[in-house]
């Protein structure tokens, strides 16, 4: 059976589509363009754009799969009550015009859910399902620690239990990249910048049990680059000062909830620094680039298991 899948997020537009007899998926996915030196979208801009991308990339992907069992696709941002964006809607328009015309089942996930289910899948994790484990979601608009469990009524249930209280992680990274020059969203350049740097600091991040606060990032790192240090340095210490943020947090959780697998997800978990960082640690489990970042991936293959699992 295979199964389709939708994500229209604030930045990326994806469809994918999901084998379950193979376990392979097939994605397509494209950004929502920025203007040079903007930091973001304005949600109205950002349906606009769905809109335009979301049927070419079901086009494409049609063009090699058009038989599917059942769709999912992103309603919410979190399973959260309240969550709610609406470039959300441009997906759920297509899924439901898609279920009805073929016929066939409509399963709907947050986009949280989907990529949970996404770095599970890349990460050869997806035993984890029937366990208890820590999550981290940690992108532009989310720097959430989770505890995930297993769930009768909806595969798993989604708890948040900490993360940051103000700034979020990439947004913090996107701040800087613009403010440097790069385009948005700026993780990838942030990312090859910051290896050209081997400057080692003396990071103090603010943490305080399962809440972090990463303002004080930006004050810092804008500091720096008022004083004339090089891009490299800079950020590099903005990587590492976050890498060091989510390192306390995974210490401080598993003293609270025991020693528990942590999954690492979201834009945020592809950086090269804070990845190798992080995977020093025991148990602490991250999803490939392309099934980190957004995507549609976690979607499809979660309409897989909820087809079962009716």
């Amino acid at each position: 059976m295979i199964f389709l899948g939708i994500d229209t997020s604030n930045y990326t537009t994806s469809v994918a589509a999901y084998d379950d007899v193979k376990n392979e998926v097939t994605q397509f996915k494209k950004l929502l363009p920025v203007k040079k030196g903007e930091r973001g979208l304005r949600q109205s801009d950002a349906v606009f754009h769905h809109t335009v991308q979301l049927p070419e990339l079901l086009e494409k992907l049609t063009e090699q799969i058009s038989d599917f069992s059942a769709v999912g696709v992103s309603v919410s941002p979190t399973t959260q009550e309240g969550s709610y964006m609406p470039c959300f809607m441009t997906g759920v328009l297509s899924a439901v015009s898609v279920s009805s015309v073929c016929k066939i089942p409509l399963y709907r996930f947050s986009h949280q859910q989907g990529h949970i289910m996404a770095a599970l899948y890349s990460a050869d994790k997806t035993d984890l399902i029937s366990e208890s484990f820590l999550a981290f979601h940690v992108s532009g608009g989310t720097t959430d620690l989770l505890l995930v469990r297993p769930s009768d009524e909806k595969i798993f249930d989604i708890q948040r239990i900490g993360g940051s209280n103000d700034l979020k992680a990439g947004q913090a990274v996107d701040r800087l990249g613009v403010s440097l020059g790069f385009d948005f969203p700026a993780g990838k350049f942030v990312d090859a910048e910051s290896l050209k740097s081997d400057r080692v600091f003396n990071v103090r991040p603010s943490v305080s049990a399962l809440t972090c606060s990463l303002s004080g990032l930006e004050n810092k790192y804008m500091k720096m680059k008022a004083d004339g240090e090089t891009n490299a340095d800079i950020c590099r210490f903005c990587v590492e000062y976050i890498g060091v943020t989510l390192q306390s947090l995974i210490e401080n959780a598993r003293k609270e909830y025991g020693d528990l697998p942590v999954l690492m997800s979201g834009g945020v978990m592809s950086n090269t620094l804070i990845k190798a960082k992080l995977s020093k640690l025991s148990d602490v489990f991250f999803a490939e680039p392309e099934f980190s970042a957004d995507n549609a991936a976690g979607i499809a293959i979660l309409a897989g298991y909820e087809s079962k699992r009716i």
